[in-house]
């Protein structure tokens, strides 16, 4: 029997793509389909926003010209999987002509003519509308933001509207925005979609004019701080037919993302404990982060984060939470809290004038996931057991500040009419407004 394996994105299926499987199914008896998986668009230089890997492999399957279908997960992957499946014939489209001529050392490789005058970029130029989407607020993140949309497909920043003018006008000029407005409502007339990084106290009122006038929001997290304001907000999205999303860029992270699906699935056992801390020391104390009028303070400014996987591998139903923090001039400048689940305890540390050290630490009835400081950038972690032979290491890449991810995922659920995103759900996201509403009012806490 000869064997056969070829691979592809297979982003949009077409009738190019279904010549190019039946070309490799006819050089043999066995035909191996390799679908690349969700990051396969950073070479291209783009993030997609439409297939997933599920999505393209579904359709890859619904050819009926398949015998197997495998992901492709990492560089180097292609001679792993030619010697493990016995190929021999490597086939590819003939644009890329002498790429794969490596892989002669193992099989043969073949270049199949492309069928002319179709292509998935085509095609996702012809269908997919482009998302115009404002921002609101210049401050530090801002331009990492626009920066980063332009590492995702199907998005474009149509301007910026700050309560100054000309920290606007300023923004414009130094980051190849279009234009500044010079009101809310002109930059809402003007959009699809806005991303609000404004101050923390702003975040309700601006998100909610924002959902009336029949826009999405990607707002920064924390979104609000208050249970009630985030219930209303995801409600009126919901009527709106509208998405709604935090933008905390962990919970978008492919890596965090992979390391929360391995642990649901068991590989540690039942999570007992969970351990995550945050800090920053700050010696400018003229900051918004220090300013008590401002909701400044380390629990509200980097609160949302340490939350995250707790939420995510725990739920939402925990039974009690205690709050222990160190005020100075207003503001917690360290906040220790305590979770207690029916069956497990978690903590979570953050600080602006303390320093932790900023690991996450998940312990399970048969190990412990380890994921090192900086863990909220996570692009490595640790499964560790009794027996260390049996640890294994995970390594990923994490692209630029890290804010593609939550944008692509933003435009993808737009694009695709998905009115929220399993990454961060909504009600842990009104969860984490809950916990900032039992700081503010100062329920089960104590002070150091």
């Amino acid at each position: 029997m000869k064997t056969v394996i070829t691979y592809g994105t297979y982003d949009l299926l077409h009738q190019g793509h279904i010549n190019l499987l039946k070309r490799a199914k006819a050089l043999g008896d066995y035909l191996i389909v390799g679908v690349t998986n969700d990051n396969f668009d950073r070479e291209r230089g783009k993030l997609n926003v439409r297939n997933n890997v599920l999505e393209r492999v579904e359709s890859v399957k619904a050819t009926g010209l398949a015998d197997k279908i495998i992901i492709e997960d990492y560089v180097g992957q292609k001679i792993d999987d030619v010697q493990k499946y016995g190929v021999d014939i490597f086939a590819i489209g003939s644009d890329w002509q002498g790429k794969f001529d490596y892989l002669n050392e193992f099989c043969q490789v073949v270049y199949l003519p492309r069928t002319e005058g179709i292509s998935s970029t085509m095609l996702r130029e012809e269908s997919q509308a482009t998302v115009r989407v404002g921002v609101v607020g210049c401050g530090r993140i801002a331009p990492r933001f626009v920066a980063e949309s332009q590492c995702v497909s199907g998005v474009s920043i149509a301007g910026v509207f700050d309560v100054s003018e000309s920290i606007a006008a300023n923004f414009v000029a130094n980051n190849c925005v279009p234009k500044a407005y010079d009101s809310f409502d002109a930059l809402l007339s003007d959009v699809d979609a806005v991303y609000v990084a404004t101050p923390h106290l702003s975040h309700y009122g601006l998100a909610k004019a924002a959902l009336l006038a029949g826009k999405h929001v990607l707002c920064e997290t924390p979104m609000v701080l208050n249970e009630n304001e985030a219930k209303d907000l995801f409600e009126l999205a919901e009527q709106k037919s509208l998405i709604l999303m935090e933008a905390n860029k962990t919970a978008h992270c492919p890596a965090f993302n992979h390391l929360v699906a391995m642990i649901k699935s068991g590989v540690i056992g039942e999570v007992v404990d969970i351990e995550a801390s945050l800090s920053k020391v700050w010696g400018d104390k003229t900051l918004r982060e220090f300013d008590p009028e401002q909701a400044g303070g380390s629990l509200f400014e980097l609160g949302s984060y340490p939350l995250l996987p707790i939420l995510k591998l725990l739920g939402v139903d925990y039974k009690n939470l205690n709050l222990y923090s160190r005020i100075e001039n207003g503001i917690d400048v360290y906040t220790k809290g305590v979770f207690r689940y029916d069956k497990a305890v978690c903590s979570f540390k953050v600080g602006l004038g303390v320093k932790t050290e900023g690991n996450l630490v998940v312990s399970g009835t048969k190990g412990y996931a380890l994921v090192p400081s900086p863990w909220w950038k996570t692009d490595f972690f640790e499964l560790c057991y009794e027996d260390q032979n049996e640890n294994k290491k995970f390594f990923y890449k994490w692209d630029g500040a890290g804010l593609r991810y939550e944008i692509q995922e933003f435009i993808s659920c737009i694009i695709n009419n998905r009115l929220s995103t399993a990454r961060l759900r909504r009600r842990e996201s009104v969860c984490m407004a809950s916990i900032m509403q039992q700081f503010s009012e100062r329920k089960n806490f104590f002070e150091l």
